[in-house]
């Protein structure tokens, strides 16, 4: 199963249920080198349906730089319901989780 990270509306659970149909179990954890910024939303569907018109985006850091999120274990449907719902200025990428292993986490694109 793929794993997914993720530090801003996918942790949110009416989004989860929005674009899952269900609630995920999370576990926290964090990845480093990366740190937060904020992305202006433009499509309507994705600020109705989480209410905001500015979502976190990952950008690159340096390697004191850690962001804190959520690990949800999705199915392969799920990660692309995932896709869907971020829109073009992000981009899924593999990285390194703090407590070892790897997760999918989108970036700014």
């Amino acid at each position: 199963m793929p794993l997914l990270f993720s530090y801003g509306t996918l942790r949110d659970p009416a989004v989860q249920r929005a674009t899952f149909g269900r609630t995920l179990p999370a576990r926290d954890d964090r990845i480093v080198g990366y740190r937060i910024d904020m992305l202006e939303i433009t499509d309507a569907e994705v600020v109705a349906l989480s209410g905001q018109s500015h979502h976190p985006v990952l950008v690159p850091g340096t390697p004191a730089d850690t962001v804190e999120g959520s690990v949800f274990d999705l199915t392969d449907d799920e990660l692309l319901r995932a896709d869907e719902y971020e829109v073009d200025d992000y981009r899924r990428v593999e990285v390194p989780l703090a407590s070892g292993g790897a997760a999918w986490v989108y970036v700014a694109g």
